[in-house]
């Protein structure tokens, strides 16, 4: 089997799938990319047997066949070789592979196409259909606060709700949760899945910046993204996800508005003389006065700021971990948010001041008890 191809194009595809491939001692052929041709197409595919991505390009070739290439040694390769047309030769006995670029030759040692894992189709799938922005910016918004305990497996995932009224994407550990809606996106019937980050991670660096459409078919276990010449299956977390719903407070009197560059800078700041293991900081709020400080007992560190604000409610003080507020804060856009607090022990709730009217995002941020005021 033999087959001619640019390197820049086929190194892009490589590492377009690479990330769904597996470094498993049990199963080596899984550190391998399955190279099939069919028609004058290359089709590559990578998978761990729970994600599996396929992608498909034009090559010059008038043969069909099938290998699996070792991953890491042929993208190794590929990334110190310039732009030019490479020609693979393999034998179709052996499943040597012989690489031909300009004035060298490389020899790798490949494997039997037929003993690598069946791609899983989805069958029985419901679909629907999501701009590639949309999927991207409700990865970007939710993925970071997924959990990683493996203990709460639900939590290990991003919750995606669909209904014919909007789309909700859910992610939590506990200590934060992130609750992005799209009025703009619906389904012709409700369900729900979770969807493993590893598959969200692949995908978000897989979408195009082109706003192409990705068709989404889902079945109990699985689901399946295609747009362009690329495929994302992946197998859903079979668990029961929290009632994210009765976890939102409802009553919050007290509204505080804010520019969240400010904010988000100066928190950047006090956090550096907070504690090293709590990350502590202190919101003080005193009618249109927003005071932040922080201390490390430790150290003898401590840092106040003082920031301009509207609010509407009584004064409070709230301690909350600074990390997770800098998180939130860097993942959300608009030049304003609002923070709605009730009591110093409750949840708090930011919520961006955007003109989008599709677009709903709520993150809810657990307090820290302070110790005595200072």
């Amino acid at each position: 089997m033999r087959f001619i191809v640019s390197t820049s194009i086929l190194l892009k595809h490589l590492q377009t799938v690479n990330g769904a491939s597996s470094s498993s001692t049990v199963l080596p052929i899984l550190e391998n990319f399955l190279f099939e041709i069919k028609d004058g197409n290359l089709t590559i595919s990578a998978t761990d047997l729970q994600t599996s991505m396929t992608t498909s390009l034009k090559v010059d070739t008038n043969e069909e066949g099938k290998v699996a290439v070792p991953s890491k040694i042929l993208l190794d390769t590929l990334k110190t070789l310039p732009d030019q047309p490479i020609s693979f030769h393999i034998d179709d006995n052996t499943f040597s592979v012989e690489i031909t670029a300009g004035d060298g030759k490389y020899k790798l040692s490949g494997e039997n196409g037929e003993d690598f894992p069946k791609i899983p189709v989805v069958e029985n799938a419901s679909s629907v259909n999501l701009p590639a922005s949309v999927l991207s910016e409700a990865i970007t918004k939710t993925i970071f606060a997924v959990s990683n305990d493996e203990l709460r497996p639900a939590m290990t995932g991003v919750l995606c709700e669909l209904s014919p009224q909007h789309i909700t994407f859910v992610a939590t550990d506990a200590h934060k949760l992130v609750r992005y809606r799209r009025n703009d996106s619906k389904a012709e019937k409700a369900s729900s899945f979770i969807l493993p980050k590893k598959a969200l991670t692949l995908l978000k660096a897989a979408l195009p910046n082109t706003d192409v459409n990705v068709s989404v078919d889902y079945n109990s276990t699985s689901a399946f993204f295609k747009f362009e010449n690329i495929n994302l299956i992946c197998r859903l977390i079979d668990e029961r996800y929290p009632d994210y719903e009765a976890v939102i407070p409802k009553n919050n009197p007290n509204k505080l508005i804010v520019d969240r560059t400010l904010l988000l800078n100066t928190l950047r700041r006090v956090v550096i003389f907070a504690n090293k293991t709590t990350h502590q900081v202190r919101l003080k709020i005193t009618g249109s006065e927003l005071n932040i400080s922080s201390e490390d007992l430790d150290f003898a560190n401590e840092a106040h700021e003082r920031l301009s604000c509207q609010y509407e409610g009584e004064d409070l003080e709230i301690g909350f971990n600074a990390r997770f507020l800098i998180e939130m804060l860097g993942n959300l856009s608009g030049e304003e948010i609002t923070m709605e607090l009730s009591t110093p022990n409750r949840a708090g709730l930011l919520i961006p001041q955007t003109n989008d009217e599709n677009e709903n995002v709520l993150m809810l941020v657990m307090p820290v008890m302070l110790n005595n005021a200072y």
